[in-house]
Formats: C-alpha cells, structure tokens, sequence
C-alpha cells in the first residue's frame, strides 16, 4: 500500500525494511501488485553493510576511510523505531475448491442420445489381505554337478575298436615277420603292364616234413626244391574281375639261357628269379608280385580252416597220391585236398590237374576269408600261423599284398588254362604245346 510522500520526497507506507524499493524509495511491485522482497545479505555473520541513505530514504555523502571515525568514536546508532502494522480483521476461511470437479449435465431429453458419456467407476474393491511375512528358507547348498563322462554311450563301443584295431595291426605286422621272401624277379624285367599280376607257384618241396607228416600225406622222400607242381598267373585289373589261368607245368616254352624246354624246368635251373624270366618272356606280362607254398604248408593251411568243400566229377583212386574219394561235393581235410590237387590219374592227366587245382586254390580262399573263420580266434591265429609259416614271397610284398590278392579271389574270378594246341614229344620228354592262336589272345586280353 502506498503512502504520502514525506519529507525529501520519499515515500511513506506500512511495508517493512526487508521489502525491495526503487531509487524513489517506493516499493517495487510483481506483476500481481505483490511487493518483492530484498534477497538475504551475502556478507559474512557479523558484519553490517555501510548505509548509503538515512532512515527516510535521503542518501548519504560517501565517507572516504580517512574520515570514517574510529570504532570507540563512532556514535551508537539507535535501533529503528518499529512502525505500526495495519492490522486487518479476521475472515472466515473459504472451504478450498476441490482439485477436480466433475460436472454431469441434466438429466437429456426423450429420445437424445449424447455424443460421449463418462464411463462409470468401478466398484471399489478390498486390499487384499497381507499375510505375514515369513523369512525365505535358506537356498539349499550347491550341488557338485557330476562330471560327465566324455564319449557317453559310444565309449565301450570306441574301445571295442580301438583294441580290434590294435590286435589287426599287431597281428599284421607279426605275421609279415614270419614270411620266407627271396629274390623272385628279373633282373631286366619286361616293361609294365595293366592290372597287378601275381606268379603263383605250387612246389614239389617236401622240405620241413617229419617222417610222420611224409607217411600221411603221402608225399614220398625229400626230392628237394628242384619241381614245381603248380604254375598259375593271376591277373588283377584296375576295374573289373580278376582272371586266373593255369599255365601247364610240361608246357615247352623257351628258357633264358637254356633254350626250348618244359617251363618247370627253368625253376630247376634258376629258382623263382628265372622262372619269372621265363614267363615274362613267353606271356609278355610283367610280374609284380610273387607267391610259394610247399606241400606241407597247403595242408597246414587246409586243416586250419577246418577242411575244404571240393566237388570231383567223377570218382578218384590214386595209391601214389594216397587219395580214395567218390564224385560229387565232399568236405576234405589236409591230406586228401593235397592228394586232390597233385593226382594224374584221370583221363587228361595234367590238364585236368590244372583245373582241379585252381578249383581248390578258389575254395581255399573262400573259406579262408568267411566271417566264421576271421572271426574265431581257434581257427584265424591257426590259420595265419600255418599260412605265413608255410608262405614264400617276393623281395617288396608283404601280408597286405596277400590280403588284396585274398580278397580279389573272393569278390569273382575268372578261371581258364592256357590254350592248348597239342602233344609232341622231344628229347626233354612229353611236352604240351600252346595254341598259336589263341594263347597269344589270351596275353593280350591281360595286358
């Protein structure tokens, strides 16, 4: 409220000293005609800041330092006087509005439907009650989680595996120990052919026989390493069934070094080297591979199998072979199957000894490698070591060979004996001549 202006033109009012004035002395107002109030002294407690006006609003000179008296000089200055208040009467306080106030028009007339109508409140509902609070039991304590067993299920499976691997390999290199090897190739062999090609040789040898084993087999005495009884070439192509022919023990070829004579002759004059010469020569195929077995090993290796299942057309009886058997399918053991394949006594002799041999020669490997018989330890251990004891290979082949050429035999072969085009006799004795013709065909078709 603003009063009369007093002396030196300041204005007079019932505001206090705290409200903020103008250089006029007037009270400054808000927008809303509220007077402001001065903001709070910044000084420091205790300190009073230099007046500049006297109490009605009249400014004072400044006052340099020199001239402002000492503190004991300078006169006590007299609290201000209190001014009256203006004291209004008391009114009734007004009940406060409400915050938010809700209007709800009249009640509409017939007929008129409102544009929005205000969706009623939902029916207050009760707290749900607050059931006392019970202290969470304790967390159970971790549990040690079990390792887990690497491999799970396929473990002993694994295991199964690795000991099968390691008795195959162990037994390999065993039986590749126990092999007789020589030096069965040329020196200056033939240029390489197709395929691989195996010289299979049946010897007449009965070194390594006891008195018994002779008497039972039927053998007759020690004649040495000088005969063969069996000569076979076995053809492996790359693609395709293997081909095994029988090459006539009596059949007059030419020998290195030796001339015309009977092919198992250059075994008697050179051992397996010159008889490898010799049928690289005469067929034009190279030889890769070489393969021996005497007449005790063959029937070591049948007994070891359990017998052979072998099919004469016809009945045999040969004192000299100490074979006695009818015709038609018959399971034989050692002695019998080697007296099978060495007899002669039958119409074509030699030729029909070449067909029964390679007739057993098929059986032998059938049988040897039929799951009965890898997998029965009393018969595969027998088995590999008669085999392996009885074996004599090349420089350079080892049990792996054999088993490649084992398991060609088994998947097909085809079987034949070298086209014979006649007899004759010379001065080496009854000799089997090969025909012209057809005997180089067969050659080729092996190449």
């Amino acid at each position: 409220m603003r009063g009369d202006e007093g002396q030196g033109g300041r204005y007079r009012d019932s505001y206090g000293d705290d409200i903020a004035r103008d250089r006029h002395g007037r009270p400054i107002l808000d927008r809303y005609g509220r007077p402001v109030r001065r903001r709070p002294s910044t000084a420091r407690p205790g300190t009073r800041r230099p007046r500049t006006a006297d109490p009605d609003g009249n400014p004072l000179p400044p006052i340099s330092k020199s001239a402002r008296p000492r503190a004991e000089e300078r006169p006590r200055v007299q609290p201000p006087r209190e001014r009256p208040r203006q004291v209004f009467p008391e009114q009734p306080a007004a009940a406060a509005p409400p915050l938010y106030t809700q209007q709800y028009p009249a009640a509409p007339a017939q007929g008129y439907q409102p544009r929005y109508q205000a969706p009623a409140a939902p029916p207050p509902q009760a707290a749900p009650p607050v059931s006392p609070q019970v202290a969470p039991p304790p967390p159970p304590a971790p549990r040690r989680r079990r390792r887990a067993r690497r491999g799970g299920c396929f473990r002993p499976v694994r295991n199964v595996l690795i000991l099968l691997l390691v008795v195959v390999l162990g037994t390999g290199i065993w039986a590749d120990s126990k092999l007789t090897r020589v030096d069965a190739f040329p020196d200056t062999p033939i240029a390489s052919t197709s395929g691989s090609n195996w010289l299979l040789v049946g010897s007449d040898s009965r070194q390594g026989l006891t008195e018994e084993d002779i008497a039972r087999l039927g053998t007759g005495g020690d004649i040495g390493t000088g005969r063969t009884d069996t000569i076979m070439l076995l053809h492996i192509p790359t693609v395709g069934k293997a081909k095994l022919v029988s090459i006539p023990r009596d059949s007059y070829v030419a020998i290195p070094g030796y001339g015309m004579d009977k092919i198992n002759a250059s075994f008697a004059y050179g051992g397996p080297k010159l008889l490898a010469a010799t049928v690289e020569q005469a067929t034009g195929i190279h030889i890769d591979h070489y393969a021996e077995i005497g007449m005790g090993g063959l029937a070591h290796v049948v007994d070891a199998v359990g017998g052979v299942e072998l099919c004469p057309d016809q009945p045999i009886d040969d004192p000299l072979a100490n074979l006695n058997v009818q015709a038609g399918c018959q399971k034989m053991d050692g002695p019998t199957a080697l007296g099978y394949v060495r007899t002669r006594a039958t119409a074509q002799g030699d030729l029909d000894r070449v067909q029964r041999q390679r007739e057993f020669f098929s059986a032998i490997v059938a049988t040897a490698t039929q799951p009965s018989t890898l997998l029965n330890p009393f018969r595969f251990f027998p088995l590999i070591n008669g085999a392996v004891g009885s074996f004599t290979v090349g420089e350079g082949d080892h049990v792996w060979h054999l088993a490649r050429l084992a398991l060609a035999m088994k998947s097909g072969v085809e079987t034949e004996t070298v086209p014979v085009g006649g007899f004759a006799n010379y001065d080496v004795g009854s000799v089997v001549l090969w025909d012209e013709v057809q005997a180089p065909a067969l050659w080729d078709s092996m190449r």
